[in-house]
């Protein structure tokens, strides 16, 4: 029987990186709970806010949820299915997964928390799935320019506008941090923020108010797990010291440790992302040193067609003892 992590970890963000640590740590932790960024402004989510007046997106809920699912695959795959495109078809591009979140808020009386709760019975979940908050919020980025742009989605995709450093991020208007989520990252004895982008994943959770209050509180680890990849039209020329600036203004205090890539993904890889305006985040291992108390370099890189974190290297990395389990 592989060895547990009784510590109460909780993660911070949204979106794939969250995903990738949240599928490996459920194998290992006793107490994990996902605290998740309640911005997304596109795709399944979008639709389902404007076709039924849901006030917040489940996207980034239904991911956390499948990353933590210990029922059968076909539970697992049901949740992730994607319906495809039809020329005259509603449900066309919909995720399943937030379909059934949407009948579980219904069944509820439209309380996302007891909805959350009944999907996390039908998945066998091994962890919480709390959102960060339950206010609706718009992420907005004031870029170097001047310029505003409104919606996680827009500022994610820069599509044909012209590309600008990010001055600042906000919430429009303020959101206030769900009581739950705020007990969680006071009460975490390691509160693992990211991976995940910067500007979409990451920040949009400490800028609810309360999160960074809370986080300052906490008496555990706090750990930042750093970007293997720039992302164009967010972080384009950051290295690894930009992103952890970026992450103690907004926190209001240094983290505890940061993991750092030091691999590099397949020339081919590199190329492909290079096309589209993404590269190798530069470990900077100097500048690092004189940022946090324990740096945790590495190569934590895995990817053919992507090039992500290996999620098991980076916890063995944070819980050594695992490796001789």
């Amino acid at each position: 029987m592989r060895q547990q992590i009784n510590d109460r970890i909780v993660t911070v963000g949204g979106g794939t990186g969250s995903f990738a640590m949240l599928s490996e740590l459920k194998k290992v932790a006793t107490r994990l709970t996902a605290i998740v960024a309640m911005t997304d402004s596109g795709g399944s989510s979008r639709r389902l806010m404007d076709e039924f007046g849901r006030p917040l997106p489940l996207g980034d809920l239904r991911q956390a949820l499948v990353a933590l699912a210990r029922s059968s695959t076909l539970w697992r795959d049901l949740f992730s299915y994607r319906f495809p495109a039809g020329p005259n078809d509603n449900v066309g591009g919909h995720s399943l997964g937030n379909l059934i979140l949407h009948a579980l808020q219904d069944r509820n009386g439209g309380d996302l928390l007891d909805a959350l709760e009944d999907a996390q019975q039908m998945l066998d979940a091994a962890g919480r799935v709390l959102p960060v908050t339950l206010g609706q919020a718009t992420l907005c980025a004031e870029l170097g320019d001047g310029s505003l742009v409104r919606g996680e989605d827009a500022i994610d995709c820069p599509g044909e506008r012209p590309v600008q450093p990010i001055r600042r991020v906000f919430l429009d208007p303020p959101a206030g941090v769900l009581a739950a989520a705020r007990k969680a990252l006071m009460r975490a004895d390691t509160l693992l923020i990211g991976p995940g982008d910067l500007y979409t994943s990451v920040l949009p959770c400490l800028l609810v108010d309360g999160v960074a209050e809370a986080i300052r509180a906490c008496e555990g680890e706090v750990v930042y797990v750093c970007n293997v990849m720039t992302k164009h039209g967010e972080t384009d020329g950051f290295g690894a010291a930009d992103f952890v600036a970026e992450v103690h203004r907004h926190l209001g205090r240094r983290v505890d440790t940061v993991v750092v890539n030091t691999g590099m993904p397949p020339p081919a890889l590199a190329a492909r992302y290079a096309e589209q305006g993404a590269h190798p985040v530069a470990p900077q291992l100097e500048r690092l040193h004189a940022l946090v108390p324990r740096l945790i370099a590495g190569s934590f890189m895995k990817g053919e067609s992507l090039a992500r974190h290996d999620a098991e290297r980076v916890v063995l990395a944070l819980w050594p003892d695992l490796a001789g389990a």
